[in-house]
C-alpha cells in the first residue's frame, strides 16, 4: 500500500507540534525553577542573523498550517503572530493542532500532482507539485524550525534530549 498525502503530513505535524509544546513546558519549568526572565529564552537566537525562539515556534506552526492549507485548498484562519510568552506559544500550537484536526484527510489525498504556488522570501513565488512541495519544502522547513527551537532551549540549559525531540509528548 502506498503512503497518502494525509498520512505523510497530518500525523507528522501532530506528533512534532506536540513535542514542540513539550519543549515549551520544559522551558517554562526551567525558567520558573531558575527564577530567570522567560524572555531570556523566548528572545534568544543562536546567531545574530537567526530569528529568536518565539519566531521559530510561530514559523513551525505556520509551516504545518499553511502547507496543509495550500495542498488541501481548505482555508486556514489568519494568526496574528503576537505571541510572546510560553503560555501564548503553547496556545498557538493548540490552535494549529485544532485547525489541522479539522482538515478532512480526503482533501489532501489524491493531490500529489496539484500545482502549489507559494511565497518564497518577500517578493518571489515558486510553484511545485503538491507531493514535491510537501516532501521537499514543507516538511524540511517545518523540521528546521522545530529543531532550531529545540537547539535554542538545549543551548540555554533546558533539560531536553533526543527522547524529548522524538517522543516528548507521548
Amino acid at each position: 500500500m502506498s503512503i497518502s498525502m494525509s498520512s505523510a503530513s497530518l500525523p507528522v505535524f501532530k506528533v512534532m507540534l506536540g513535542n514542540l509544546k513539550h519543549f515549551l513546558e520544559k522551558a517554562q519549568a526551567f525558567a520558573q525553577a531558575r527564577k530567570c526572565d522567560p524572555a531570556a529564552l523566548t528572545q534568544y537566537r543562536l546567531a545574530p542573523d537567526m530569528l529568536p525562539f518565539t519566531r521559530q515556534v510561530l514559523i513551525a506552526c505556520d509551516a504545518a498550517r499553511l502547507g496543509v492549507s495550500r495542498i488541501s485548498g481548505v482555508e486556514t484562519p489568519k494568526f496574528e503572530d503576537t505571541e510572546t510568552t510560553f503560555d501564548e506559544l503553547k496556545a498557538r500550537i493548540d490552535k494549529t493542532l485544532s485547525w489541522l484536526a479539522s482538515v478532512p484527510p480526503d482533501k489532501l489525498d489524491g493531490t500529489e500532482d496539484k500545482e502549489v504556488t507559494f511565497p518564497v522570501g518577500r517578493d518571489a513565488t515558486r510553484t511545485m507539485k503538491a507531493e514535491a512541495y510537501l516532501k521537499h519544502w514543507v516538511l524540511p522547513n517545518f523540521y528546521f524550525h522545530v529543531t532550531t527551537a529545540y537547539a535554542i532551549l538545549r543551548h540555554n540549559g533546558v533539560d531536553l534530549g533526543k527522547a524529548d525531540y522524538l517522543s516528548g509528548a507521548r
